[in-house]
């Protein structure tokens, strides 16, 4: 990845809140550290985010996973540029509850037209793997 400028957390921190759809800012993510290629974020606990039962919903934690690889794929660019999912595989390994959820996307291979990548989730809790991610995404 061609890196051009020096991402910090402040300036994912804004991407977060100036590029991203009002109910995935809705989720709280916190930009933790940054790096090129590889973005670690946290998933803050909320009972909205919950499913009956109380643990994190599925559909919260493929929300924050996308979210932190886009963050991640940008970071190694150097800047943000437009780009769309294509594919993203999660198997969940076990469930999160009462605990924030520890986010780790690295990008694998990164390209021209797609790029790939893998995300780690984790309870913030014992640190236990959570859930396990691989994307795809286009470069537009």
């Amino acid at each position: 990845m061609g890196e051009t400028n020096s991402v910090d957390v402040a300036q994912a921190q804004r991407w977060l809140a100036e590029l991203f759809a009002p109910w995935v800012q809705a989720l709280g993510l916190e930009v933790v550290r940054i790096a090129p290629g590889e973005a670690e974020l946290l998933l803050p606990f909320s009972p909205q985010l919950c499913r009956v039962g109380g643990t994190v919903c599925g559909q919260s934690l493929m929300a924050a996973a996308d979210t932190s690889m886009v963050l991640a794929i940008a970071s190694g660019l150097g800047e943000f540029r437009p780009m769309t999912t294509v594919g993203q595989t999660t198997s969940f390994m076990r469930a999160v509850a009462d605990a924030d959820v520890r986010i780790l996307a690295r990008v694998l291979k990164p390209g021209c037209t797609l790029s790939f990548g893998e995300v780690q989730m984790s309870s913030a809790a014992d640190g236990k793997l959570a859930a396990q991610v691989t994307t795809t995404y286009a470069m537009l």
